[in-house]
């Protein structure tokens, strides 16, 4: 037994409370190094004499369950009830040579009777406060988020068009500055469409006052975008989006501001007199010309998006500045009744300033979604308190790995996202957002090199996975395009309803259907000895799904719910097939 490979936290994710009445516990071992692991636990105050007057803790005992391999660890779980929701647990750990050793919150003991009665070895959850577990909003579950570029999805009023607006032509290859006169009528125009693709959930890149296309340089956080539209249409989009069942998530840039804000502009206008001097972090006046050092140029004058000049960074430790932001989040949950945030560079802003967010909205919403933008290990963000979950890049790039660059073997993809699950609790893991490709990143048929069968068998993968799946806009439409900003260019609505549609329409529907299982059931990856990684699901109903990643048909004979590439019990390279229980 490899003793060091022990580990347990308690008061983590790997001891949460998944609802009021029920406890997980999660224990890491060496991989392939342990027979069983068993938990005793009880009432810290069952305590009775017994014949001979001693006193004894009255303990149960329960098998854990082996529920994922990582890398280098195996990791076992139990869910455990507390009558009086109190509970005080150690581990009875046993070798592939049968030893048996106890761990406790004091540390290794032989596994004796006398060293089970020691009662301060034994780890406690002093009380099950039910406010105290992570709560994420159960209706994210159950969503398929739909990402929309607003300057490129449709061009609803062409006069609103920025001047110089470009013809609509999807086969272009934009260029950083140009326009295409997409706006929030667009949307509207097309709500009948998103919901026949089945997508409930509507995740919007900024749409406030700006001077870019893209719109993440805020002028003013308390209007619509001029070119987009105004607060009316805004509202009449939000109440259509929610009369389809449609959740709307609009995009806060909180982490800087745009160059021509009205705070800014006042700051170079007065330096350091200006009253927003302390709005940003400012190391000397006059703050231009700008001194960037990628080229070279010495010390920044002020800190900055990286170390882009017309993006100046906020200083959101200021209370000023807090409640200003506040004012900003809480505006758009009261007066237009949205659902969520997603928030950008979310991991440079500090812990302090989340934490009051968080509690500013959902004071109002209770079940508000506040997603961060995260590529890392988020672990400090999603202790409860801050954010529901992350844009879980960390899970879909190891996904992309494989599937699509063979950087890695499917024993390596299955092992590390197994790794990426137990980071997390269970709940969190739910709320998170699982995308393959955005307005930031290479489009999911171009990473694929243009093979749309591995485009679907990816994106499939995502849609059997723990995690709410969100499309970006046009994968539906089977569209191209490279880095930013050829990931941005016109939608193609003359793909509407084809091929590509049709089968990202399915995905869509069966992911729906048996929404209870795949967005909250248990989650097991594994590859079989024929080389199939196989995805168990099991909630209400049991999902497994079977994806071929050879360069050969595999011999495969199931029910399927929804298969590409299946036939005379045959699964070809780039298939999947999805069954149901």
């Amino acid at each position: 037994m490899i003793t060091s490979a022990l580990r347990h936290r308690p008061e983590s994710e790997d001891c949460f409370l998944y609802d009021a009445d029920h406890l997980r516990l999660r224990l890491h071992t060496a991989k392939d190094d342990i027979a069983s692991v068993t938990v005793i636990a009880g009432d810290p105050y069952w305590i009775f004499a017994d014949a001979s007057g001693q006193n004894i803790f009255k303990y149960t005992e329960t098998k854990m369950t082996r529920i994922g391999q990582g890398e280098t660890q195996d990791y076992w779980g139990v869910t455990l009830t507390a009558p009086y929701h109190r509970v005080q647990y150690q581990f009875v750990i046993e070798g592939l040579d049968g030893t048996k050793m106890l761990l406790g919150d004091r540390g290794l003991r032989a596994d004796t009777e006398a060293n089970r009665q020691e009662l301060s070895n034994y780890f406690r959850v002093p009380y099950m406060h039910a406010i105290d577990a992570v709560q994420t909003p159960d209706w994210v579950k159950r969503t398929v988020w739909y990402q929309i570029f607003p300057e490129r999805f449709a061009n609803g009023d062409s006069n609103n068009d920025p001047v110089g607006t470009k013809p609509w032509r999807p086969e272009d290859h934009p260029g950083r500055d140009d326009f295409y006169g997409g706006d929030l009528q667009g949307v509207l125009d097309h709500l009948d469409d998103l919901q026949k693709l089945g997508v409930n959930g509507l995740y919007f890149c900024p749409i406030f006052a700006a001077s870019s296309n893209h719109k993440y340089d805020t002028i003013d956080y308390l209007e619509i975008d001029p070119a987009f539209g105004d607060k009316a249409l805004f509202a009449k989009l939000v109440k259509a989006a929610h009369k389809r069942g449609m959740k709307i998530m609009l995009d806060a840039v909180f982490n800087h501001m745009g160059y021509e804000s009205m705070q800014w502009q006042d700051v170079l206008a007065n330096g350091a007199q200006s009253r927003f001097a302390d709005w940003f972090h400012i190391n000397e006046f006059p703050v231009m010309p700008f001194r960037n050092p990628i080229k070279g140029e010495g010390q920044p004058q002020y800190e900055t998006f990286a170390f882009e000049p017309h993006m100046p960074k906020l200083n959101t430790a200021n209370p000023e500045v807090q409640d200003y932001l506040l004012t900003v989040a809480k505006y758009w949950v009261k007066e237009f009744d949205i659902d969520a945030w997603r928030l950008d560079v979310a991991n440079e802003v500090d812990h302090h300033f989340w934490r009051r967010f968080y509690s500013a909205v959902t004071s109002i919403k209770t079940d508000f979604y506040v997603l961060g933008e995260v590529w890392h290990s988020s672990q400090p963000w999603l202790n409860g308190g801050e954010f529901s979950g992350v844009m879980n890049y960390a899970y879909t790039e190891l996904t992309m790995d494989h599937f699509l660059t063979h950087k890695q073997t499917a024993t390596q993809m299955v092992a590390r996202l197994t790794d990426q699950l137990m980071l997390y609790r269970d709940q969190v893991n739910q709320v998170m957002l699982n995308m393959l490709d955005s307005h930031d990143t290479a489009r999911l048929l171009t990473l694929a090199h243009d093979d749309q069968e591995l485009a679907l068998q990816t994106l499939a993968f995502i849609f059997t996975q723990t995690g709410a799946p969100c499309i970006y806009y046009g994968t539906e439409m089977g569209m191209d395009g490279d880095n930013d900003p050829d990931d941005r260019r016109p939608m193609d609505w003359s793909k509407l309803g084809g091929a590509t549609w049709q089968s990202v329409a399915a995905l869509i529907k069966l992911r729906r259907k048996y929404a209870d299982t795949l967005g909250k059931g248990t989650t097991k990856l594994s590859v079989a000895p024929n080389g199939l990684i196989v995805v168990e699901r099991v909630g209400e109903q049991k999902l497994t799904a079977y994806f071929n990643t050879t360069d050969a048909p595999v011999q495969l004979t199931t029910d399927a719910a929804l298969a590409q590439g299946y036939a005379a019990g045959k699964l070809a390279p780039n298939g999947f097939v999805i069954k149901v229980d």
